[in-house]
C-alpha cells in the first residue's frame, strides 16, 4: 500500500484503494445472508417433535396453592397451626396454615384443578401437562433463577436459551435464535440469566424492549443505504485481514457475524414488532387493546412470540410487565397481588395457545410455565406467602408433551413433592429431547472439562411425553 514515491498512502488514499481490492470481497457474502454463524452446531440425535420454545417465565415464584394444586386441607384448616415442621424460610414472620385465596374447579374434559383466577386459561385446560411436583434447590430469587435458567446456582453458566440457540441456531437470517421480550422486569441475577457464556456469542439471548425501540440503536443512522452498506463491508474486509493474520479467532468471527446480523435486523424488527398486520380481532384476543396496562403489555409479547416462531425463532423468553405487586413475590397482601398477576398473563396466555394451535405450530412449539419456585401453605405475616423449592407446579403445552395431563402430587398441603418429583435438570433434559437433543450429548468443551446444561443430572421425563 506504499504510494509510487515509497510514501506512505493518506487515509483518504487508503480507503479509496482498499474499496477496489479487498473490501469488495464480502459483497456476495453479505447478498447471501452471512456465514452461517448463526445457524448453529446443529445438533439433532433423534428425531425432534418440537422446534421451538416460548418460555413464559413468572418472575417471584408464583403460588401453585392459589393457581394449579388445589389441597382441600387448606381450606378446612385455614387459620389453625400449620401442623407439619417447617424448612427454614427467607423470612422469619411464619404463621399458621393459608388456604387459597381463590375457588378451585376441575376444568375441560381432562379434569384439571385450575383456580377461579385464570379463567380464560381454564378455557385451555386439555392443552396443559401440569407437573405438580417441580423441586428446586435454592430459595433465594438470585441463585434460584440462576439454577432454572443455567442449571447452576451461580453466575456464569450459558441459560437454557443459550444452549438450545447454539445447538440448533436460528431458521431465520434476519432474527436472532434466542430472543427475550422484556415486559419491564428483568429478574434478580439480571441479564446473565440469558447469557451465553462460554458459548460463541451468537447464542446469548437478545433483548427486545417492548417500549420504544425494540432493540437499542438498531435503526441505520445513514440514511443512504448504499453508503451504510459500504461501511459494513469495509468493517468486515478488515476484519477478515486481521482473520488471514492470525488465524481463526472466534472474537473477531463473533463480531463479523453480529454485525451483519445487526444489518439484517435493521429491515426484520421494524416489520416484526409492527402489528398492523394483525387483525384487530386477533389483538383483542390477545388483550393487546385491554384496559389495564400490563395485559396490553403481555398480549403484545405473547403476539410478538407467536411472530417470532413463525419466523424461525428458536427460544423465545418473557419477563413480566410491571403490576407494582413485586413481580409474583406475594409476601403480603397475596390476594391482591395474586389477583393483578393473574389479570396480567391470563387472557394473552390463553389466546397465545389457541393461536398456536390454530395455525399448527402448537405441535411444533413448547410453551412453558412457570417460576424458579413456588409458595409456602403456611402463612407469612398473614396475608402473604414465603418461598417454597421443595414442590411447586410448573406446566407445559404442545410440543409433543401430554395434552390435559396432571404430574406429581405435592403432599396434603402442598408443601414438598412426595410423588414422582421432578428436578429442574429434569425439566432441562426433557425440553432438550423434545427438540431433538440428548442432553448427555450435547456438550462444550471449557475449562478442561465437557460441560452440559444438566451438569451431570437429569432424566428425561418420558412419561410426560404424549
Amino acid at each position: 500500500m506504499n504510494g509510487h514515491d515509497g510514501s506512505q498512502p493518506t487515509r483518504r488514499a487508503f480507503l479509496q484503494r482498499a474499496w477496489n481490492g479487498f473490501a469488495a470481497l464480502p459483497v456476495c457474502h453479505l447478498l447471501a445472508g452471512g456465514d452461517g454463524a448463526g445457524r448453529g452446531a446443529q445438533v439433532r440425535h433423534h428425531a425432534p417433535r418440537a422446534k421451538s420454545v416460548i418460555f413464559l417465565y413468572m418472575d417471584g415464584g408464583p403460588s401453585g396453592h392459589d393457581l394449579f394444586d388445589y389441597k382441600p386441607r387448606l381450606v378446612a384448616e385455614h387459620g389453625k397451626p400449620f401442623p407439619l415442621p417447617k424448612e427454614p424460610t427467607q423470612f422469619n414472620d411464619a404463621g399458621d396454615t393459608l388456604g387459597p385465596c381463590a375457588k378451585f374447579a376441575q376444568r375441560g374434559a381432562s379434569g384439571q384443578w385450575i383456580s377461579d383466577l385464570l379463567p380464560q386459561l381454564a378455557g385451555q385446560a386439555d392443552r396443559l401437562c401440569v407437573v405438580r411436583s417441580m423441586v428446586a434447590d435454592f430459595s433465594e430469587h438470585t441463585n434460584a433463577n440462576y439454577f432454572l435458567h443455567t442449571g447452576h446456582g451461580l453466575q456464569g453458566r450459558p441459560g437454557m436459551g443459550a444452549w438450545i440457540a447454539y445447538g440448533l441456531g436460528c431458521e431465520a437470517d434476519d432474527l436472532p435464535a434466542y430472543v427475550v421480550l422484556n415486559g419491564g422486569l428483568i429478574p434478580p441475577g439480571g441479564i446473565d440469566c440469558f447469557h451465553s457464556s462460554f458459548l460463541p456469542a451468537h447464542s446469548q439471548g437478545s433483548v427486545f424492549q417492548m417500549r420504544g425501540d425494540a432493540v437499542a440503536n438498531i435503526a441505520p443512522r445513514e440514511r443512504d443505504p448504499q453508503r451504510q452498506r459500504r461501511k459494513l463491508q469495509f468493517g468486515r474486509a478488515l476484519d477478515e485481514a486481521a482473520r488471514r493474520r492470525q488465524g481463526p479467532e472466534p472474537a473477531i468471527d463473533a463480531a463479523v457475524a453480529n454485525a451483519e446480523l445487526a444489518f439484517r435486523m435493521q429491515a426484520a424488527v421494524p416489520e416484526l414488532t409492527s402489528l398492523r398486520g394483525e387483525s384487530p380481532a386477533l389483538q383483542a384476543m390477545y388483550g393487546c387493546d385491554d384496559g389495564y396496562e400490563p395485559t396490553r403489555t403481555f398480549g403484545r409479547q405473547c403476539l410478538l412470540a407467536r411472530r417470532l416462531v413463525e419466523r424461525g425463532v428458536r427460544f423465545v423468553q418473557l419477563t413480566c410487565a410491571d403490576t407494582r405487586h413485586d413481580r409474583w413475590d406475594q409476601h403480603g397482601d397475596l390476594p391482591r397481588g395474586l389477583a393483578d398477576n393473574c389479570r396480567m398473563v391470563d387472557r394473552p396466555i390463553a389466546a397465545l395457545l389457541a393461536d398456536l394451535d390454530a395455525r399448527g405450530l402448537l405441535d411444533e412449539t413448547i410453551v412453558l410455565w412457570g417460576g424458579e419456585f413456588g409458595r409456602t401453605p403456611f402463612a407469612q405475616g398473614g396475608s402473604g406467602r414465603d418461598h417454597n423449592p421443595f414442590g411447586f407446579t410448573m406446566w407445559m403445552a404442545g410440543g409433543g408433551f401430554r395434552a390435559g395431563h396432571s404430574h406429581g402430587a405435592t403432599d396434603d398441603y402442598g408443601y414438598k413433592a412426595v410423588v414422582d418429583p421432578v428436578t429442574v435438570h429434569d425439566l432441562h433434559a426433557t425440553i432438550l429431547w423434545q427438540l431433538g437433543i440428548d442432553h448427555e450429548r450435547m456438550t462444550y468443551r471449557f475449562g478442561g472439562r465437557d460441560l452440559r446444561l444438566t451438569d451431570v443430572y437429569g432424566t428425561v421425563q418420558r412419561s410426560l411425553l404424549a
